[in-house]
């Protein structure tokens, strides 16, 4: 068909860190109990360390629908040379096509607000919601996203700063390229 298909390993077994797409994501649920907002940004965050590991901007997205992990990515600008290679696009590209009754469904998980270009992929796909880290670093797009009836969530995330700080302190003019300032 062409469509891409929901990765096979989501968070199934409670207690136990497990990969995903590569990326290790522990659980402190218990048996039964649902993962929260908090718990799927964690996929997000693991994907933006690995990012940050590989020198480029750590900035990580996770698409999830019916509580199920679709894909996460993270920003490739540095290691692709990539000009639209964000946490949210690049999740979206690893996930592949979609119908559109599952964009309408799911949720984006997101470390940092995203930005007028990744806010437009969830605006075009019509993902509903949208869970972010934080928006200290940066203020992305998220009035656009609530003008068109988009739920935007802010964690506060405080591993999301600090992940953002110290790039940024080692980085600085990376950082600036990524938010197209000199």
């Amino acid at each position: 068909m062409g469509i891409g298909k929901p990765y096979k390993q989501t968070l199934r077994f409670p207690g136990v860190t497990r990969r995903v797409l590569g990326f290790k994501v522990g659980s402190k649920r218990k048996k039964g109990e649902k993962m929260d907002d908090q718990g799927f940004l964690e996929f997000a965050i693991a994907a933006a360390r690995e990012g940050g590991a590989q020198g480029g901007v750590p900035i990580g997205g996770a698409l999830v629908v019916d509580g199920k992990v679709l894909g996460v990515g993270f920003n490739k600008r540095v290691q692709q040379g990539s000009a639209i290679r964000h946490g949210e696009t690049d999740c979206l590209e690893n996930i592949g096509r979609l119908p559109a009754s599952v964009y309408r469904k799911a949720t984006m998980y997101t470390t940092l607000s995203p930005c007028h270009m990744c806010s437009g992929a969830i605006l075009l796909y019509g993902i509903p919601r949208v869970v972010l880290g934080e928006n200290e670093t940066f203020m992305g797009a998220e009035d656009l996203l609530r003008s068109h009836g988009v739920e935007v969530i802010n964690l506060n995330s405080q591993a999301c700063k600090d992940l953002m700080a110290k790039f940024i302190s080692e980085k600085p003019e990376v950082w600036n390229e990524d938010i197209g300032e000199e």
